[in-house]
């Protein structure tokens, strides 16, 4: 196996950001082969050599994180008995095992899916309590206006009785075609459908551009996919700050 720098290999374990593994090293608690390591710029060669965080092994496996523009028609599954999947889309050579999408799209929406092999990073996408957010293109049937934007911040009841968490709504082009551009921070089933269904203006059109911090790549067609950079990985983990305070629970 290539050498790699010790702090790549750390952040993409999960172990932590580039920045924290920089101040574990400064620290002294990250060992290579028993030696103490405070140069997070080292290379080596995590197949062969012994990595210890805070007296602790860390075995090396290697994580894989893709980012896929998934077209309509597609199912975000890895098998399905009718539909291609987001996982069919892969080439062969990159459909390593464990492989899953990061949450949902349906199979009409278009947009940016995680495809990865990180439990733990699916695990933070997807929780509530993380706030990691979501953000989508949508376009509407009817004139969207600033009282359906204090709705989305307030936190629409749906037809179902269910109470969505705040979300943020930015109009981009009002008429009777609305464009629209809408953050969340949970996903629940056919959420945003659900949502404008409440106001009584249908989806028309919805495409999912971003997650969290990480912009889906504009030069993916419908269908393509790249890898993410170690940054992007590293934002999919923070907050978003245009999404209004989750209420407080009673």
């Amino acid at each position: 196996m290539a050498k790699q720098r010790l702090d790549r290999i750390l952040a993409e374990m999960g172990v932590g950001s580039r920045r924290d593994i920089k101040k574990m090293a400064r620290s002294g608690l990250i060992e290579v082969d028993g030696r103490v390591v405070r140069d997070p710029s080292l290379h080596i060669d995590p197949g062969q050599q012994v990595l210890c965080v805070a007296g602790q092994p860390v075995h090396y496996q290697r994580l894989h994180y893709w980012m896929m523009n998934k077209p309509p028609g597609v199912v975000s599954a890895v098998i399905d008995p009718k539909h291609r999947t987001v996982i069919d889309l892969l080439d062969e050579s990159d459909r390593t095992p464990h492989l899953f999408p990061a949450g949902r799209l349906d199979i009409d929406t278009e947009g940016f899916v995680l495809i990865t092999d990180d439990g733990q990073l699916a695990h933070a996408i997807l929780s509530p309590k993380r706030h990691v957010s979501k953000t989508y293109r949508a376009t509407v049937q009817g004139r969207v206006s600033d009282a359906d934007i204090a709705a989305f911040a307030q936190g629409l009841i749906l037809r179902d009785g269910y109470r969505a968490l705040p979300a943020h709504l930015q109009i981009l082009n009002a008429g009777e075609r609305s464009e629209v551009e809408i953050v969340l921070r949970e996903g629940k089933f056919h959420q945003i459908k659900r949502m404008f269904a409440a106001l009584g203006k249908p989806v028309l059109y919805l495409k999912r551009v971003a997650i969290g911090g990480v912009q889906l790549d504009p030069s993916l067609p419908p269908g393509g996919y790249r890898a993410l950079a170690d940054d992007e990985v590293a934002r999919l983990r923070e907050t978003d700050p245009r999404l209004p305070p989750r209420p407080a629970e009673s």
